[in-house]
């Protein structure tokens, strides 16, 4: 019984890395670019459902609703201000250096607002612990997490293979040029592909400070970190890819943690990327692009 339940905490550990790793798969996957600051878009969007809530004692749902639509609206001003100019740079060094700055700007703009004290994030899941048996117990939060990231993948899935809006980011994804000479919008594609990686965000802060709850302005950069080796696991551009590399390192860091230990958890994370990357490039379901020259 203790390993499933290490198994079932690994899982939904996992989901949380999923759900943040979808934005930069979606990010990479249609711009071409790593946003490096996503991570910190969580602990953004954590700081303000703990506002509305904690704070201002507004219900949960509008807290929520209000992470989403302030990260939504601070990805597609990070894309605007930060990444738009660089887009035709010749060096991605150069985007790659602008997300670590935009990063640390979020970090000291939190601290600069909250402190560096430890917050006391209050779990907005209303969803009580289920019992199995004698000794397993499995978390509301847990439930709710693998449920929230099946629907979320499923739902981008068919947005992205069904939509109009979707079918546009396949197509800037494949060659922005040809893209932009069909008609396609490729800014506001872009845009919308920053938006909806911003808002998963958002979600993705509130589960994983409902299940570990404490938040500091630093919340968001190892889960963003752990969550980029997740896409990059997977296959980076790969929706698929994504979810299944979250999942499997949750389970990694988490069995980790138990058997081995739990000073040791991140490093086995990240050892297990290399000897991957080193077996299969390109991810578990990445594709190997052949390059026309």
């Amino acid at each position: 019984m203790a390993f499933l339940s290490y198994l079932i905490n690994g899982i939904s550990l996992g989901a949380v890395y999923a759900i943040i790793a979808l934005g930069y798969t979606m990010v990479y996957g249609i711009a071409k670019m790593l946003n490096f600051a996503h991570g910190d878009v969580i602990m953004i969007g954590s700081y303000v459902v703990f506002c509305v809530v904690s704070m201002l004692n507004l219900p949960v749902w509008l807290g929520i609703l209000i992470s989403v639509l302030v990260c939504t609206i601070l990805g597609v001003t990070i894309e605007a201000i930060a990444y738009r100019p660089l887009r035709q740079a010749t060096s991605s060094l150069t985007v790659l250096i602008t997300a670590i700055g935009v990063s640390y700007f979020l970090q000291n703009v939190a601290l600069l607002i909250f402190g560096a004290n430890t917050k006391a994030f209050s779990s907005v899941v209303p969803l009580d612990a289920v019992k199995i048996g004698d000794s397993l117990t499995v978390t509301g939060e847990s439930i709710v997490t693998i449920i929230a990231c099946i629907i979320i993948m499923i739902v981008l899935t068919l947005f992205v293979n069904k939509t109009k809006a979707g079918r546009a980011m396949l197509a800037v994804s494949e060659d922005k040029g040809a893209a932009q000479l069909m008609g396609i919008n490729v800014n506001k594609t872009i845009s919308l592909t920053f938006a909806i990686g911003s808002a998963l965000a958002a979600i993705a802060g509130v589960l994983l400070c409902s299940a570990y709850p404490s938040l500091t302005p630093y919340t968001g950069s190892m889960p963003g970190i752990k969550a980029f080796v997740a896409a990059v696991f997977g296959g980076i551009g790969s929706i698929p890819g994504a979810f299944i590399g979250g999942i499997i390192l949750g389970i990694i860091e988490n069995l980790s943690k138990a058997y081995i230990s739990s000073q040791l958890s991140d490093a086995i994370v990240f050892c297990v990327l290399i000897i991957v990357l080193v077996v299969k490039p390109t991810g578990l379901l990445g594709k190997k692009l052949q390059e026309k020259v």
